[in-house]
């Protein structure tokens, strides 16, 4: 809940509270602040400190209002007074005027008058409340302060220290919302300022968020620096596709180009919070790399611009030319809801093939994300309510759901237990953390939640007993769910969730995936075995599919097993990279290597595009109208704000072509008709409005309740390390050489270089030297690697995030093994 939510008794039967506004009698919520119900009651008092979704402070006195609570009329900041019985509040007698009239005077003594070149002109809140409330003309004549301006205080943000009017809404922000107090107050008196310490930029995953909520123009974003003014912005509302958590967004652009994206504030999803991916990913379509016309090679040539028709009867040939069951399909999960639905059509019930997967084996598995009984956000960091974080780091994976939930944590009593391979960024706020060896997720869960004792010794009694009273407690329990280590079999994790459906049914989810909107893809069919609704495989499955497949497709690893075999002839790629995103980087390597036709409909030339015998250009965020599934199941609007370039379509379109090119009518050819099939074909859809999709507050979530189907009848087992001494670790960061990020200027340096992190103990344990550099062995497998001592790695694991500049850590994964094991060894010791 907000900050004023929070002070507000929103729960059930609130009695109110009188009190007279401006002459007026009303009615205020128990604990309402005053600003919100003058808010909500449609009387604007001015400010600049104030934000509902942070705790009030007070800082600029610009709320002054007069108060009369029985003791007679006196000036009261109205953001931090809650209403009182009787009492009696004007906004605006003559001497609420002068107050204002004396903060906006002292504000603007030393306020630099450069409006015009100031990139918060125009939609400045310190202009328009100069306008509307202060007193025209300042009586100040002397020297105002000067400072460097403006300084970088990260890749991202700059900083003009003039224009600071000391509100503290970013160092707010910084420490109490994201965590981050990289950003604070120093110096005194008229010399104050904000500013961040030396050598410690503000790299913040969040610090957009801060130029955002700046009520003057001391903070801007880089990217968006002297590109347009706010009068010569079109906006429209929409939702980021970066991650599953579905943040929604206004998209804001100039002459047909995307400008800005700014966060808008949903109360179901991000309060307006934005990680800087979600925020600054608009590059991307701009970039000058960006593919924008079908592309055709043949055989060792490079790709050469074609028509259209060209390249859409290319793909039929290839795909006419293919047997059904040797055609594969991958990715999916970037694509619109429609496009997805479009897709499945089209490879399942035109072409014949179910070997068709949105997802690249470093996920959770189809079959348990259908499986899941689903909550919501709000219901799950409900005040008292337990979380169950089972996977990986939310802040590197799902950022925007990171926020919430530290939130939850922290100011509304939620208690959190951490059941993860590494300590993350909520560990220091968890009642309960717990680090598990890779392998073991499953076993412990079980353990934890059947009432047995500890399986690991690395986990005391009384932390486990500590655990198992909490998730077993009277207070509902909610998990979120991730993958939590991509070199270790996603057996494990499903266990864990079995666990929970066998011991503790009751428990709701939140699939926390990381790719963008993979809910969609699985729900719509893009996942073998199953069509969209999450039916399974049937042949009376709707009238407006001509004919389903009769035997259930393989996965990403099945596709790419087979190619890798030479049994699969044509392979499909929906914006997927499986050569840079495939755990097993062998395999994927293998696969591209001995299948005869790789058809790619993708944006970007990444690893696998380059191998591609056919590219189809796709238009991306911000181009296309269509709509999200977020990780609620909470159907949510992507609009079109500007036309994509040359030849690039919708995903939907494309897949229309190529069914018009195979004789076959796909049976819509509008978007809206596109929708009613949906509703007529997915139960869950059924009921949908989609003309009122893009007026909705926050978006219907949908039902997905279904019956569990998946048995485990016991729990996988561990096999035995051969000697190496550790198990490996390999998950994400947020700043990566991923496809999107690579393509947005701005954010493509922030990506740290590889090195792996072990435990200090384990350094003195492998007796390991200070050097930076050390050998990783697997089998006949070795590479020297920088290394860094990292408490966060628990003892017996070496974790190395994966797409980072340096050394490929995939190539010591092998999905024959459950687990992956390496040896470490200092270069004395080889050259020994």
């Amino acid at each position: 809940m907000t900050i004023a939510d929070k002070n507000a008794n929103q729960v059930e039967a609130v009695t109110g509270v009188p009190f007279t506004l401006n002459g007026q009698e009303l009615v205020a919520n128990e604990g309402e602040l005053l600003i919100d119900a003058c808010d909500r009651n449609d009387v604007h008092i001015p400010r600049f400190c104030y934000h509902n979704r942070m705790k009030p402070v007070g800082m600029c006195r610009m709320c002054l209002v007069e108060v009369d609570t029985g003791r007679g009329p006196s000036l009261q900041p109205s953001c931090m007074l809650p209403v009182t019985p009787e009492m009696k509040v004007e906004t605006e007698t003559q001497v609420t005027k002068d107050a204002q009239d004396g903060v906006l005077e002292l504000l603007l003594a030393n306020h630099p008058l450069d409006c015009p070149v100031c990139d918060k002109g125009g939609e400045c809140p310190l202009q328009d409340n100069a306008y509307a409330y202060g007193p025209g003309e300042s009586r100040f004549v002397e020297e105002k302060r000067h400072f460097e301006k403006p300084i970088p205080i990260s890749d991202l943000v700059n900083l003009d220290r003039e224009r600071c009017i000391l509100c503290d809404r970013c160092t707010r922000f910084a420490s109490d919302v994201a965590g981050d107090s990289l950003i604070h107050f120093i110096d005194r008196g008229s010399q104050t300022q904000v500013n961040t310490f030396p050598d410690h930029p503000f790299a913040s995953y969040f610090s957009g968020n801060t130029v955002q909520i700046c009520p003057v123009g001391a903070l801007t974003a880089e990217p968006y620096r002297f590109k347009a003014r706010p009068w010569d912005l079109e906006a429209t509302e929409s939702t980021s596709t970066v991650d599953s958590s579905g943040a929604r967004i206004v998209l804001q652009s100039s002459q047909d180009k995307m400008i800005r994206i700014l966060g808008l504030d949903s109360d179901a999803v991000n309060w307006s919070w934005l990680s800087d991916k979600d925020r600054f990913i608009y590059e991307a379509n701009n970039s000058e790399d960006r593919i924008t016309q079908p592309l055709s090679k043949q055989g060792q040539d490079s790709h050469t611009k074609v028509r259209l028709t060209a390249a859409v009867a290319q793909t039929v040939e290839a795909l006419r030319n293919s047997r059904s069951d040797r055609i594969g399909v991958i990715g999916g999960a970037r694509a619109p809801l429609e496009g997805q639905y479009a897709w499945a059509k089209l490879f399942k019930a035109i072409v014949g093939t179910d070997n068709v997967a949105a997802q690249l084996g470093d996920c959770l598995p189809a079959p348990l994300l259908l499986s899941l009984p689903k909550t919501t956000i709000d219901t799950a960091f409900a005040p008292g309510s337990t979380v169950v974080l089972l996977g990986s780091d939310l802040k590197e994976d799902v950022p925007t759901l990171f926020l919430r939930l530290r939130h939850a944590v922290m100011e509304d009593g939620v208690k959190l237990i951490e059941l993860t391979s590494r300590k993350t960024s909520l560990s220091e706020l968890a009642t309960v953390s717990i680090q598990l060896p890779a392998g073991t997720v499953g076993q412990f869960t079980t353990a934890l939640l059947s009432g047995t004792a500890s399986p690991l010794k690395s986990v005391s009694n009384k932390v486990f007993k500590k655990a198992a009273a909490l998730v077993r407690g009277e207070a509902p329990v909610s998990v979120v769910l991730n993958r939590p280590n991509i070199a270790e079999s996603p057996r494990y994790v499903a266990d864990a969730v079995g666990a929970f459906r066998q011991h503790l049914p009751a428990a709701k989810f939140l699939p926390a995936v990381r790719r963008g909107n993979t809910i969609g893809a699985v729900e719509m069919g893009l996942a073998p075995g199953y069509l969209p609704g999450g039916v399974r495989l049937q042949s009376n499955f709707a009238s407006a599919w001509p004919s389903i497949p009769e035997k259930a497709g393989v996965d990403t690893q099945g596709i790419l097993q087979a190619a890798a075999a030479g049994k699969l002839e044509t392979l499909v790629l929906l914006g997927a990279d499986p050569l840079d995103d495939f755990p097993d980087k062998a395999l994927a390597k293998k696969a591209f290597e001995n299948v005869a036709t790789v058809i790619a409909v993708d944006c970007f030339f990444n690893e696998s595009v380059k191998q591609s015998d056919i590219i189809l250009p796709v238009a991306m965020l911000g181009e296309v109208q269509g709509s999200f599934l977020n990780l609620e199941g909470r159907l949510s609007p992507l609009l079109a704000k500007v036309t994509a370039p040359d030849n690039a379509q919708a995903d939907w379109i494309w897949a229309a072509e190529i069914a018009s090119g195979l004789g076959v009518n796909i049976g819509f050819e509008t978007l809206e008709e596109l929708r009613s099939e949906i509703s007529a074909t997915v139960p869950a859809f059924a009921d949908i409005d989609w003309s009122k999709l893009h007026s909705a507050d926050d978006g219907p979530v949908l039902s997905s309740d279904r019956t569990w189907n998946l048995e485990f009848s016991e729990v996988a087992s561990l096999p035995a390390d051969p000697g190496y001494g550790l198990r490996l670790l390999v998950d994400h960061k947020l700043w990566d050489q991923g496809t999107m990020v690579a393509n947005s200027s701005s954010l493509a340096g922030l990506a740290e270089d590889f090195y792996v992190r072990i435990s200090p103990e384990d350094i003195r344990n492998f007796g390991l030297t200070k050097s930076d550099t050390v050998v990783i062995e697997v089998g006949s497998l070795s590479a020297e690697v920088a290394f860094v001592a990292d408490a966060r790695v628990p003892v017996g694991t070496l974790w190395a995030p994966v797409h980072l500049a340096g050394f490929d850590i995939r190539s010591f994964i092998s999905l024959d093994t459950p687990v992956s094991f390496v040896r470490i060894m200092s270069l004395e010791s080889t050259d020994g």
